[in-house]
């Protein structure tokens, strides 16, 4: 991997999972998260325009983004109002370049090395000891990160190749307003036009700037990089967000939880490089 495409992606997982943490503590996170997506989508627009590219070839590939944006959306504000932070991340983010592997060797004819192979045995058992808490044995809730996982993994693949046709401030201004506008109409729906205005303040604004912000750093790194080694490097965000939790004192983190986040991410270097 590149040095320029490991600086973006690491500098991707620090954003990431700052804004995580801004919007997992949300006492609507729907809502919030809504207002996230919209902010971000017109906050960066200015930047877009100076900065316009985008081929017509792009559209399909920012059609099929979009359409995984957005259940990664419901998905992830789903998983954050029933379960803990400390258990959603982890499995989501851990399962997401391990999905982005296997569907590179399956579908695509990608051969995966010995040391990628030992990158998912562990980054599975990682994830089997981040379920740590009862509420987390659930296997609902298991099925509910990893479906963020699967979604993660669907948007990176696709915009893999997409941001060959464009400027990434441009593909991403055009997925996110995408994005923004399904989502701002299921969060009216389910949650009301109140519910929203409640839901605006300093900290979903702030995702909103960090929600955009780390996936251009993101699309960057896919230009210069493979989508599995980008993939598993951004997913450092993992220790990054637990080891926060469990400073701040915001949720508590056992030690079977907190190896279990290092375990993840040790497996997803060993991917990167494999």
């Amino acid at each position: 991997m590149p040095a320029s495409a490991l600086a973006l992606t690491l500098a991707a997982a620090v954003v990431h999972a700052a804004w995580n943490l801004l919007l997992s503590a949300s006492k609507d996170v729907r809502s919030a998260t809504a207002v996230a997506i919209a902010f971000s989508t017109i906050v960066f627009a200015p930047v877009a325009a100076l900065t316009w590219r985008l081929e017509p070839s792009a559209i399909p590939y920012m059609a099929g983004s979009s359409a995984f944006e957005v259940l990664y959306l419901v998905l992830l504000a789903s998983a954050y109002s029933a379960v803990a932070m400390s258990f959603v991340y982890p499995v989501a983010r851990g399962s997401a370049p391990v999905l982005v592997l296997l569907i590179g060797a399956i579908a695509l004819g990608t051969q995966v090395s010995p040391l990628a192979a030992l990158g998912v045995v562990l980054v599975g058992g990682g994830i089997l000891l981040v379920r740590e808490s009862r509420m987390a044995v659930s296997p609902r809730n298991l099925v509910m990160a990893l479906s963020v996982g699967g979604a993660i993994a669907g948007y990176t693949l696709i915009d893999k190749h997409g941001i060959a046709h464009a400027n990434p401030f441009s593909y991403l201004e055009i997925v996110f307003a995408v994005t923004a506008f399904a989502y701002v109409l299921v969060a009216l729906r389910m949650q009301g036009a109140a519910a929203l205005r409640a839901a605006v303040s300093r900290s979903s604004l702030a995702a909103g700037v960090g929600f955009f912000g780390a996936y251009v750093l993101t699309l960057a790194a896919l230009r210069l990089a493979s989508a599995a080694s980008v993939a598993a490097v951004r997913e450092s965000s993992v220790v990054i967000a637990t080891a926060a939790l469990a400073v701040t004192g915001r949720e508590r983190v056992g030690k079977r939880r907190l190896a279990g986040a290092v375990v993840v991410v040790a497996g997803i270097a060993l991917i990167s490089v494999g």
